[in-house]
Formats: structure tokens, C-alpha cells, sequence
């Protein structure tokens, strides 16, 4: 198989889609991939365990018998498509619909563009609750701002938005990455950084393929529907604070703990502006959860405990 496909799937949080995102997949006018599927519920026979061995037990479904997180469920994963010759891995969240040309387009990008590590399609949301495909967009991939802070392209514009910019890599709820582009920016034999449980792992890997001199493309004919759980809304102060109380505690001790460990990562790599711009940032930070969510003082104590086992890049890696 050219192709392999991955998701990973938790309790009810997902069993819910399954029945929505696994037919919209099945229905693919591409047919030269496979499905490998990560349960990280905490119980073996669950409802996403259920309904995927009664509806299409040909997914190789593993449970590893605890969450492993994101980051290293996909490494299992991708570990498998690289032994098996794969050229191509493409990483789904489960809470999407999919059109029935996407895996198409998105390989067809691929194959054109040698250049490409990594892919997307324009990912627009969709509301799950009222059963909407809206004309939102979610991302057409990832920007990076200044002070080494990433956003989704697009989020929250019209579907006919422009959609021209650059982007400097692939947001992970959908990418599919060209698998000799993973092997050679790997480290420690991990793709994606396990120290990232979850969330802004994408963001990691984006910077180090773009690191390594591969380009990102969104396939902007290929669309796709997401139920985002957590969408953010607008890169200014305002409305980043605002929007955290969207965001449940969890969430934004992963994001926060995970962007302190993509700072000291890049530090070295980041020319004086950008290293201003990351203090700054980091002093507004710091103001805020002060005053407001404390309880993430907590992941700096977290941060010193790993900060050992963070693989700090210098100029010329």
C-alpha cells in the first residue's frame, strides 16, 4: 500500500463519530491505502472498539491498555507504515467528514510536488450537534508567527478565502506527510516528540520539516469537515483570552507546558527579534496565568523535571 492512514480514538469523546467518519473514509475514490487505528480508552471493550471490529474489522485496531497520548500512538503507527514501505502516512482526527475525492487530491499533490514533506485540504468546521457542513474554514494549515507561536491559516474566514500564503506546515487533525521526510527529521526514533502528550506536537514537527527544507501545501480542492473541541478565535490578546474559557483545564496545561519545551527546543535557532518577541510573550504569560490560571505554574515545575530530556537544536542540526 502507497497510503496508510491513522487515527486514534478515546472513549465516548470519539466513539460518537466513528459512525460518520469511518463510511466518509470507506467511500474514498482512492483505494491503494490502509487503516490502522490507536484505541487509547481506558477500557478494551468500548464503543469505538465495538462499533469499528462490527463494522470494518479489517482496521488494525490496537489497544495498548493505557492512553498513550498523541505523539506516540501515531509513532506506532507510522512506525508500521515505514516497515511496511509506505509512501505516504495520513493522520486524521476522527471528528471529520471527509468528501469522497480528498485522499485522492491529497496524494496527487504529493506525487506533484517532490519538494512537499507534508499536505492538507482546507478544513472547514462542521458543526457535529446540528449536522452542518459550514462554509468556515478550521485551517489551511499552519503560519508561524513571530516569537515562534503557531495559528491555523484561515481559521474562522470564508471558504472562498484567498488561501494563497505560504504555510509552513500541516495541522495534525488531517496531514498526510511524505514518509522519507519523517525518516530523515526523526530524533531519539520518535517522529513525534513524546514528550508532547498532546497538543502543538503538530506544531513541532511542522518547524522541523520546515527545518529540513521541506515545503507544506494546502490542497485547497480537497475538503474536509471538523468538529474542533478547541478552536482558537483571532491572534490578538483579546481574543486569545477570551477564548480560554472555551478551553478546559487540560488542554491548556498541554498547550502551555508544550510551547514552553518548542522555546527552549528553537531557542539557539531564533535571531534576535524573534528572541525578544518570545520574551515578551512569555512576561505576558506569566502576567496573565498570575492573575488569572495559576494552576499552570505547576507545568514549570513539570518543565524542569523534563527539561533534561529536551533535544535543544543549534544552527547547522
Amino acid at each position: 500500500m502507497r497510503l496508510y492512514v491513522g487515527f486514534i480514538t478515546y472513549g465516548e469523546l470519539t466513539a460518537k463519530y466513528l459512525p460518520y467518519f469511518l463510511p466518509s473514509l470507506k467511500r474514498q475514490s482512492y483505494k491503494d491505502f490502509k487503516i490502522l487505528a490507536v484505541d487509547n480508552s481506558e477500557e478494551e471493550i468500548n464503543g469505538n472498539s465495538a462499533y469499528i471490529k462490527n463494522n470494518f474489522p479489517e482496521i488494525g485496531l490496537k489497544w495498548p491498555g493505557k492512553n498513550l497520548g498523541f505523539s506516540k500512538a501515531f509513532n506506532l503507527m507510522i512506525d508500521e507504515a515505514v516497515a511496511s514501505g509506505a509512501e505516504y502516512f495520513l493522520a486524521l482526527n476522527p471528528d471529520m467528514l471527509l468528501e469522497n475525492d480528498v485522499l485522492e487530491k491529497l496524494v496527487k499533490a504529493m506525487d506533484f510536488g517532490s519538494e512537499l514533506g507534508s499536505a492538507t485540504a482546507k478544513v472547514l468546521k462542521w458543526n457535529f450537534a446540528g449536522q452542518e457542513k459550514t462554509g468556515a474554514i478550521d485551517s489551511c494549515g499552519l503560519k508561524l508567527l513571530s516569537g515562534l507561536r503557531f495559528v491555523n491559516y484561515n481559521e474562522g474566514e470564508p471558504a472562498n478565502a484567498n488561501g494563497k500564503e505560504e504555510i509552513i506546515g500541516v495541522s495534525g487533525a488531517l496531514a498526510i506527510y511524505r514518509v522519507s521526510a519523517l525518516e530523515k527529521v526523526k530524533r531519539n526514533g520518535q517522529y513525534f516528540d513524546e514528550l508532547m502528550f498532546m497538543y502543538k506536537e503538530d506544531c513541532d514537527l511542522a518547524y522541523r520539516l520546515f527545518l529540513s527544507g521541506f515545503k507544506a501545501k494546502c490542497a485547497v480542492e480537497a475538503i474536509v469537515y471538523h468538529d474542533r473541541s478547541s478552536a482558537s478565535q483571532g491572534q490578538d490578546n483579546l481574543p486569545v483570552v477570551l477564548n480560554r474559557k472555551n478551553k478546559s483545564r487540560q488542554i491548556k496545561q498541554w498547550s502551555f507546558l508544550n510551547q514552553q519545551i518548542i522555546f527552549i527546543k528553537y531557542w539557539r535557532l531564533q535571531s534576535l527579534a524573534d528572541k525578544i518577541a518570545v520574551v515578551w510573550f512569555e512576561l505576558k504569560m506569566l502576567v496573565f496565568i498570575l492573575f488569572f490560571e495559576p494552576y499552570l505554574f505547576k507545568e514549570l515545575i513539570n518543565l524542569k523535571k523534563i527539561s533534561h530530556k529536551i533535544l535543544r537544536y543549534n544552527h547547522g542540526d
